[in-house]
C-alpha cells in the first residue's frame, strides 16, 4: 500500500512503517515477539486463575497483583496482533479515529500499571507501618479514596493528550514510524507547531510517571525505616516490597528510555521502535514471572494447582 498524496489538507488515514528499513529480515522480528506474546498470555492468565481459585490469596495484595496481570495481559492483545499483521502481511493501515482509540488504550493501560504500583506500595505501607488499621484502609470503601483520584487523573491526562493529538494537522506525511499509534510517533507527523502536544506529553509523564514514582519511593522509605526499627519481624513483608520494587524499576527503566529516545533521537529508527515496543510489552512478560517466583504464597499455590490437575488426571486414567 502506497502513502497518500501530499495534496490532502490533513490526512485521515495512516500507514505503519515499523521495521521497514530491515527489508526481508522484517518477518523474522515476528518470531521473538510471538514467543513473548504467548508467554505473556499464559503467565498472566495462570496468575489470575490462581488468585481467583485459591481462597488463601483473596487478600488486597494478591488481588492487586491479579489486577496488574490483567493490565499486563491487555497490552500485548492491543500491541502484538497489529505488529504481526504489519511485519508478516504488510497490513499496516489505520484511520485517524482508530489510531486515537488505540493511543488512548495503550497509554491508559500504561498509566494504570503505574497506578497499580502506587496502590501496591500503599498496601505494604498500611500492612507494615499501620497494621492495626490495615483492614479499615484496605477495605473497599476505604481503598476507593486512593483508587478514584488516580483513575480520574489518568483519564483526564490521557484524554487531553489524545484530543490534542487529534487536532494536529497532518498535511505532510501519513506514514507512522511505528507498529502502533504511540503518541509521539503520530504527533511528529504534524505540519504545524506541535509544541503544545510535546508540553502536555511532558506534563503527562510528570503527573503520572514521576509523581507515582515519588509516592512509591516515599512509601518504601517509610517502610524500610519502620522495618529497621522493628528488627526481623517484618522480614517477610520486606521481601514482598523488594518484589514490587523490582517490577517498578523494570517498568520505569523502559518508560524513561522510550521517552528519551523520541526526544533526543539517541537511537536509530529500528532501535527506537524496538525500545518503544519493549517498554509496553516486556514488563507484561516479566511481571508475572517475578511475582510467581518471588512471592512464596503465589508460587506454592501455582504448584498446588498443577499438582491437583495431575492428581485428577491420574485418577481419571486409573478409573
Amino acid at each position: 500500500m502506497e502513502p497518500l498524496k501530499e495534496n490532502i489538507s490533513s490526512h485521515e488515514y495512516f500507514i505503519f512503517s515499523g521495521f521497514s528499513e530491515l527489508g526481508a529480515l522484517k518477518s523474522f522480528i515476528s518470531i521473538p515477539f510471538l514467543i513473548l506474546f504467548f508467554v505473556s498470555l499464559f503467565a498472566n492468565s495462570l496468575l489470575i486463575y490462581v488468585v481467583i481459585s485459591q481462597r488463601s490469596l483473596h487478600s488486597p495484595m494478591y488481588i492487586l497483583i491479579a489486577c496488574m496481570s490483567f493490565v499486563d495481559m491487555c497490552l500485548p492483545l492491543i500491541l502484538i496482533p497489529n505488529l504481526l499483521l504489519n511485519v508478516l502481511f504488510n497490513t499496516s493501515g489505520i484511520s485517524l479515529s482508530g489510531c486515537l482509540v488505540q493511543m488512548f488504550l495503550i497509554h491508559m493501560l500504561g498509566a494504570c500499571q503505574s497506578a497499580l504500583l502506587v496502590w501496591m506500595a500503599l498496601d505494604r505501607y498500611f500492612a507494615i507501618c499501620r497494621p492495626l488499621s490495615y483492614h479499615d484502609h484496605m477495605s473497599l470503601p476505604g481503598f476507593l479514596q486512593f483508587v478514584i483520584p488516580l483513575l480520574v487523573r489518568n483519564v483526564v491526562m490521557i484524554v487531553t493528550v489524545v484530543i490534542l493529538a487529534g487536532k494536529v494537522s497532518f498535511c505532510f506525511r501519513n506514514v507512522i514510524n511505528h507498529c502502533v499509534c504511540e503518541h509521539m510517533a503520530l504527533v511528529e507527523l504534524g505540519c504545524g507547531s506541535t509544541a503544545i502536544n510535546s508540553l502536555v506529553g511532558l506534563l503527562g509523564v510528570f503527573m503520572v510517571t514521576v509523581v507515582d514514582f515519588l509516592c512509591i519511593t516515599a512509601s518504601y522509605i517509610i517502610i524500610f525505616r519502620s522495618v529497621l526499627r522493628s528488627g526481623k519481624s517484618s522480614a517477610k513483608a520486606l521481601h514482598t516490597c523488594f518484589t514490587h520494587i523490582i517490577v517498578m524499576v523494570i517498568s520505569l527503566t523502559f518508560v524513561l528510555t522510550a521517552f528519551l529516545s523520541y526526544r533526543m533521537n539517541s537511537l536509530p529508527n529500528a532501535g527506537r521502535l524496538f525500545v518503544s515496543i519493549m517498554y509496553m510489552f516486556l514488563p507484561s512478560c516479566i511481571n508475572p514471572i517475578i511475582y510467581g517466583v518471588r512471592t512464596t504464597e503465589i508460587r506454592q499455590s501455582i504448584l498446588k494447582v498443577f499438582k491437583d490437575k495431575v492428581t485428577v488426571k491420574c485418577y481419571c486414567v486409573h478409573r
